[in-house]
């Protein structure tokens, strides 16, 4: 009797004090990923599904804030895995790190709610790939949300990742115009907390 009280015990503490789901997700999210085909082009738009379950609901019995980045978490996991790109940043011993991120709702998700975040590359500096994710319903299209990430690379560049990946020389795409103001801000904000903070410009926070 007193192993089955132990092992409840110990669930309960693991439960409370780590986010399991997510991390059990998340191993489900590159598990798929590595089942499915490989999509051979790196802009090729990715499409992730999901549905609003009742943990992910707030008070307004929307879906919470939070979630949105959970799952786009789950949705840049598994488009990772399928376009190659975590192979190639692990095989040149480099690591990838969220830099940055910005969400825009738009319309609410409700209870039992499909939705798919459809992930796409967008460009690439010398620092970061810059990823979109935008959360539509398929019923009718419409973007629910939509999400800006900074992906930035550690120990390398992303020309250098990308070059692994292709086994050749390949030029970003373009800036969007809104990429660039989203850039400026981010400069403008690290520049701003470097002043606060007396850190010197050449800090390699951001």
């Amino acid at each position: 009797m007193w192993m089955v009280v132990l092992v409840l015990v110990l669930t309960t503490v693991v439960l409370a004090f780590l986010d399991v789901w997510y991390f059990i997700r998340a191993f489900l999210s590159v598990l798929s990923a590595r089942l499915q085909p490989v999509v051979k082009d790196l802009l090729k738009e990715h499409s992730f599904s999901g549905v609003v379950l009742p943990h992910d609901l707030d008070f307004l019995l929307h879906m919470n804030n939070s979630r949105y980045l959970r799952e786009a978490d789950f949705a840049r996991l598994s488009y990772f895995t399928r376009s190659g790109l975590f192979g190639a940043i692990h095989s040149i011993g480099s690591g990838m790190v969220m830099a940055a991120s910005t969400i825009r709702y738009r319309r609410s998700l409700r209870l039992l709610e499909t939705f798919e975040i459809r992930t796409r590359l967008l460009c690439w500096d010398e620092k970061a790939f810059y990823v979109e994710q935008r959360f539509v319903t398929p019923k009718d299209g419409f973007v629910c949300a939509i999400l800006l990430s900074r992906q930035h690379i550690t120990g390398n560049s992303p020309d250098k990742v990308v070059q692994t990946m292709c086994k050749r020389k390949v030029e970003s795409p373009e800036f969007p115009d809104e990429v660039m103001h989203w850039i400026d801000y981010n400069d403008n904000s690290s520049q701003k907390l470097r002043a606060e903070s007396g850190a010197p410009d050449n800090s390699k926070d951001q």
